[in-house]
């Protein structure tokens, strides 16, 4: 199998010999250019033509963001954002380029004489190997972006069944591809949403409260990581913390722990949903989004099993048709709908009578 062919678009002159080093120790990654600017890189990515881009987000000239948008926009190629994971306005800015077609991010790696060197490095190469692998598509303004892709015919909306009890909780999960999706679909739902919201997104512990952060920037409610104890209210959205799984416990009370990683992840969205399965009954709503892998499958199945209202995202829309279509093959989800359709739907199961 041929080699991963990488570009990496990094201004600090440092930061960019420390990644040269980090992809060219890896025999499944060659380096095909190295740059330092956006405008560098948008000259050279015909030439270089690489299957993955490590992007720089804070640029002189075209930041890392505006970067991306011409890039996904021109010439759809998979990015891997870099980005320092202390830095409130990076983040920001990272957060948004996920938005506008990078796929994931990544710590920035630190001198190799630091501790966590080895366990950086090895998360950038993982990522830019996995990522490589993820068809991309032209992308336009959040909303339209879907546009260009053949798929499926997506299907009508599913009536609303009524299991006699009333939601009392919502559940959601996204891995690759995730922020932009849950900005989607938390974002169509009111200041006045009548339900408490569990998050579960896969990304590098360093991000999660910068993800929080972000995503209470971008819908009308309130975000915030998900504390141990705590309560959780109708119209809040819960964030699982990094590296810790959340769960439900009795009388909505939340549980952050630290127990074993499912499948490979921590948090996990499976042990999500089966809390809210052994926790609300039928009484949840449960929601997969796009991700890599199957994390959520077995969980939503749970949900389903235990009378639940559940969703996945249909494969026309999902970044990574991994982790939904895991749920649909399971029979997990009593609704498989395009994106720009689950906010609506989940108002019609929550708050019956206020969507058309």
């Amino acid at each position: 199998m041929s080699p991963v062919r990488v570009m990496i678009v990094e201004d600090s002159l440092v930061v960019r010999e420390l990644l040269r080093y980090i992809v060219s120790r890896d025999p499944r990654l060659e380096l095909v250019a190295a740059v330092a600017s956006g405008e560098e890189a948008l000259s050279a990515i015909a030439g270089a033509r690489p299957d993955v881009i490590s992007m720089d987000i804070r640029l002189p000239g075209i930041d890392g963001l505006e970067t991306t948008r011409r890039i996904m926009a021109e010439r759809p190629t998979p990015i891997v954002v870099i980005a320092d994971a202390v830095e409130d306005s990076s983040l920001h800015i990272s957060m948004n380029a996920l938005r506008a077609g990078a796929l994931s991010v990544v710590e920035k790696p630190v001198a190799t004489t630091h501790a966590g060197y080895e366990s950086v490095a090895g998360e950038i190469c993982t990522q830019l190997r996995i990522m490589a692998q993820v068809p991309v598509i032209r992308r336009r303004p959040i909303g339209s972006e879907w546009s260009g892709r053949v798929a499926l015919a997506t299907p009508p909306s599913p009536p609303v069944a009524a299991f006699g009890q009333s939601p009392s909780v919502l559940g959601i999960a996204a891995s690759t591809g995730g922020p932009p999706a849950l900005a989607k679909v938390i974002g169509g739902l009111p200041a006045d949403f009548a339900l408490p919201v569990l998050l579960v997104q896969h990304m590098g512990a360093a991000f999660m409260e910068g993800f929080a952060a972000w995503l209470d920037s971008v819908v009308a409610l309130p975000v915030a990581l998900a504390r141990d104890g705590q309560r959780a209210e109708p119209g809040r959205v819960y964030v699982a913390p990094g590296d810790r799984h959340l769960e439900l416990g009795s009388n909505l009370v939340m549980r952050v722990n630290e127990s074993a990683p499912v499948s490979g992840q921590r948090p996990a969205a499976t042990v999500l949903f089966r809390s809210l399965a052994r926790q609300a009954g039928a009484a949840g709503i449960g929601v997969l989004l796009t991700g890599m892998g199957e994390d959520g499958a077995v969980g939503l199945a749970d949900m389903h099993a235990a009378g639940a209202q559940t969703v996945a995202e249909h494969e026309s829309t999902a970044v990574v048709y991994g982790m939904p279509a895991a749920a649909v093959r399971l029979g997990a989800a009593r609704a498989v709908l395009p994106l720009d359709r689950v906010a609506g739907h989940v108002m019609r199961l929550a708050m019956p009578g206020t969507v058309p």
